[in-house]
């Protein structure tokens, strides 16, 4: 499969590559973002980011007084806010730091940590269902944690962004799914058609804390941002609320906490330089890595075995993480009925619709993310929601299309956004019915559909 020839039909493929976001777009969002921030925050931010980038080598000392700054705290605060989410272990929500007064909230936070007293929390460990059935560890840590995390973020963001390569796109400033999805179409039509799809298994809970710090330390050497992290990846872990079972670990980053993010990129970034070295997979095979957090694939025209194993001997033998093997698969888009599913999005080499001897690429929204969609949009219109006013249930269920539709209309998507359209607008018939014990009908002269769209639901 990985050593298949190229065939002469390869002139008959049609590459149409929709153009990701221009620089100009991005410094645009980046921009945004950091009005967002208040002017001294940012003017600190942008001059650790420009010594960053100008000394490639250099190891940030003096960060701590920052992070416990006022203005850093403030800030901070307002994006746990925004953000929202539940209480952690100790049970303190939002709502009740706003009543009893966030002025006054973080100025204890703020003693706190400049008189060196600030102890990290226990996390509160809850589980979400996954696709396969089975269920997803979180770590919610306490408010007050999440606004030291967030505050560290804050400091510590522009410092490693500077290092970070084009290849990783989660959970950055400036990069998003769609540029990554663009990415690889865009190999896929310039030939790299062969893929290594890798899965790791558990990554969030399996990076070791030790060699996790000293890639902090390439750029951090000041000790009391360096035991901030230590605190929180070593916080206990506790199950069932408050008074339940608590653990400590000495792998894993919480994944629900506000920093475990940036250091879950941080871990993975050295992946990534490897990968591009001089003795590296990009330059020996000609491979190109498109990274997502730990969702990452391998593109190249053939991977073979020695490919297969750099990569594998890099991921678990060097970094200490694991391959889970059933997942990972190595795929020739070439040939007949493979797809690659990568970020909700599948890619497959199809047919010309009209009958030409022509192929594309086609990139369209999986089976897996349109049945997570259809169930979504069972539970929201069932008979539980029959007290609901119809006006107010379709408010919501406007609300939730608009936010599917904006990530899956990338691609040729339009087969995936009719299949939705039906499945609303029979559920939303059958919820009408129900809703009334004589059966209800439309007026005469009207249709079920055009009583919905006169009621305000959209059509994707």
């Amino acid at each position: 499969m990985a050593g298949t020839k190229r065939t002469q039909r390869e002139p008959e493929l049609i590459g149409l590559v929709k153009t990701g976001p221009t620089t100009e777009e991005q410094e645009a969002e980046l921009t945004v973002r950091e009005a967002m921030l208040p002017a001294k925050l940012r003017d600190k931010r942008a001059k650790l980011s420009a010594k960053a980038k100008q000394e490639k080598r250099y190891r940030f000392y003096s960060l701590y007084g920052l992070v416990s700054d006022p203005e850093t705290l403030k800030a901070a605060w307002v994006q746990v806010r925004v953000n929202g989410g539940k209480p952690g272990v100790d049970g303190v929500s939002i709502e009740q730091i706003e009543k009893e007064g966030e002025e006054a909230f973080l100025e204890e936070l703020g003693r706190e940590l400049k008189e060196k007293r600030y102890r990290a929390g226990a996390v509160r460990r809850v589980y979400i269902p996954k696709a396969n059935g089975k269920l997803r560890p979180l770590g919610i840590p306490n408010i007050r944690d999440r606004v030291v995390q967030s505050a560290v973020v804050l400091i510590l963001e522009p410092i490693f962004e500077a290092d970070f390569l084009e290849c990783s796109y989660g959970f950055r400033p400036g990069k998003s799914a769609h540029q990554a999805l663009e990415k690889i179409r865009e190999q896929l039509v310039g030939g790299r058609t062969t893929i290594y799809d890798a899965d790791l298994e558990g990554y969030f809970d399996s990076i070791p804390h030790g060699k996790l710090m000293e890639c902090v330390r390439m750029r951090v050497v000041d000790g009391s941002v360096l035991k901030l992290i230590k605190q929180w990846l070593e916080a206990p872990v506790e199950e069932g609320g408050k008074g339940g079972k608590r653990e400590r670990r000495d792998r894993g980053t919480p994944q629900g906490g506000v920093i475990s993010p940036l250091l879950a990129n941080i871990y993975l970034h050295w992946f990534d330089r490897v990968f591009h070295a001089g003795q590296g997979a990009a330059q020996r095979a000609k491979a190109v890595l498109v990274r997502y957090a730990d969702d990452f694939v391998v593109m190249a025209r053939q991977i073979g075995e020695e490919l297969k194993g750099y990569v594998e001997e890099k991921i678990e033998g060097w970094l200490g993480l694991k391959i889970n093997r059933e997942k990972t698969q190595v795929v020739d888009l070439r040939e007949s009925g493979a797809v690659l599913d990568f970020l909700g999005y599948s890619f497959r080499l199809d047919r010309d619709q009209y009958g030409r001897k022509t192929r594309y690429w086609n990139m369209h929204p999986s089976r897996k993310a349109l049945a997570r969609e259809r169930e979504k949009l069972r539970k929201m219109i069932g008979k539980q929601q029959c007290y609901q006013p119809l006006p107010e249930l379709i408010g919501q269920i406007n609300r939730h299309l608009r936010g599917w539709s904006n990530y899956f209309r990338k691609g040729y998507s339009r087969d995936a956004m009719r299949q939705i359209n039906t499945m609303v607008r029979e559920r939303l018939a059958r919820h009408l019915r129900r809703r009334s014990q004589r059966g209800w009908r439309p007026r005469k002269g009207t249709t079920v559909y055009v009583h919905l769209e006169r009621m305000g639901l959209i059509y994707l």
